[in-house]
């Protein structure tokens, strides 16, 4: 008896942990909209991604090697830098470059939305996971909660083709980073494998930064502000949070926070620039609240 209440204290404990991490990950992911909107009038988006990076594999390189970190090698090596190219060069390249041109902020929100139910397709036949009905009765409201949340600014306009383009891409990206990090980078060192896959991000980006946009970057203290930022609470506290989580939970689970990442970054953009928050957008965040709980409840064992 003291044995089975240990053990449901543990779980317990280990789901309040779980839902913490979850809430920090939300919160943190939604500020890179918000930093990224004032870093990027200061550099081509490409080029503020390549500076990131090389920041960030600077420290993150310092720490595993002062730390005595496993470095990956062979296939693990490849396999983990391969995650790091979807997730970092692809879906924060095509993301940038969506703002950069021109794409209606409620639009990118919108594409963003659909990352959860690509997940949900796609991880069946990728990962065997299985999804009931409830998830995906969760999931379609999730979406819908994102549409209400993102319905004025849709109505503002749905910007340029390009930029939808490039929204589109950053779900496609995200999810395969996702699933592609599940399935092979579940043993990866933190430090040192995201040395490896902000390095292969890098590789990527600096062809782009240097030959499509000349390295354009104006160091004004606006640009510098949103780079600390990103390049320390995005790109190693928040990434970092992201894989601890992947590993924790089903990645159909996972892939629904990203279903309140517009709702927090409006509530967000409410507090910081004074934007407005309408009744469809108030009932858009319950929605997601809902949906979230549908996707990620399990039943509780006696």
């Amino acid at each position: 008896m003291r044995q089975t209440e240990r053990s449901a204290a543990g779980t317990q404990g280990s789901g309040s942990a779980q839902l913490g991490l979850q809430a920090l990950f939300v919160l943190f992911w939604s500020t890179g909209f918000i930093a990224g909107k004032y870093g990027l009038p200061y550099a081509g988006p490409f080029t503020f991604l390549l500076i990131r990076f090389l920041i960030v594999i600077a420290l993150l390189g310092v720490l595993a090697l002062a730390a005595g970190a496993p470095w990956p090698r062979g296939a693990e090596l490849r396999n983990i830098a391969i995650g790091g190219v979807f997730v970092h060069a692809g879906y924060l390249g095509a993301t940038f470059a969506a703002l950069s041109v021109g794409v209606e902020a409620g639009v990118s929100a919108l594409m963003a939305g659909l990352q959860p139910l690509l997940t949900a397709f796609l991880a069946g036949p990728f990962l065997g996971e299985r999804v009931t009905a409830r998830q995906w009765t969760g999931l379609l409201i999730g979406f819908a909660g994102v549409a209400l949340v993102v319905n004025t600014k849709l109505a503002q306009g749905l910007g340029t083709p390009a930029g939808m383009g490039f929204a589109f891409l950053s779900a496609v990206f995200m999810t395969t980073g996702t699933l592609w990090q599940k399935r092979f980078g579940g043993r990866m060192d933190l430090r040192t494998g995201s040395v490896v896959q902000f390095a292969a991000s890098a590789v990527v980006m600096a062809p782009l930064a240097i030959f499509l946009e000349g390295w354009r970057v104006e160091w004004t203290p606006q640009f510098l502000g949103a780079l600390a930022w990103l390049c320390v609470v995005l790109s190693v506290g928040t990434i970092s949070l992201l894989f601890v989580i992947i590993r924790r939970g089903a990645t159909v689970e996972v892939a629904s926070l990203f279903f309140l990442v517009p709702p927090t970054t409006a509530v967000m953009g409410c507090v910081l620039f004074g934007e407005s928050l309408n009744g469809p957008m108030l009932a858009g965040v319950a929605l997601v609240a809902f949906a979230i709980a549908m996707v990620t409840w399990k039943p509780r064992i006696a």
